[in-house]
């Protein structure tokens, strides 16, 4: 299962999508750039081992005046059907 946690302040969102398959990170990567591609804000993007074997890929965009990450965590989070974010 993938856990996804967004945090937000002012002109800065970070989404963090936790995985802990290979099949799980290739279903995260493949989504990230696909729906990363069709916006025209580039994140910053960088990816860490966390406890009992998962790794969390974390997007962030910093000077996001706009918040139009938002509706960038949005559009990825539905293409990778999670229901529930933290």
């Amino acid at each position: 299962m993938i856990d996804a946690e967004v945090r937000s302040e002012e002109r800065f969102s970070r989404l963090s999508l936790a995985y802990e398959s290979e099949n799980e990170k290739q279903k995260v990567t493949e989504c990230l750039n696909g729906v990363i591609e069709k916006h025209n804000m580039k994140p910053e993007m960088y990816t860490t081992k966390v406890s009992n074997g998962k790794e969390v890929i974390v997007v962030e965009y910093h000077d996001d005046v706009c918040r139009e990450a938002g509706a960038i965590f949005e559009d990825i989070l539905c293409s990778l059907d999670i229901q529930k974010c933290n």
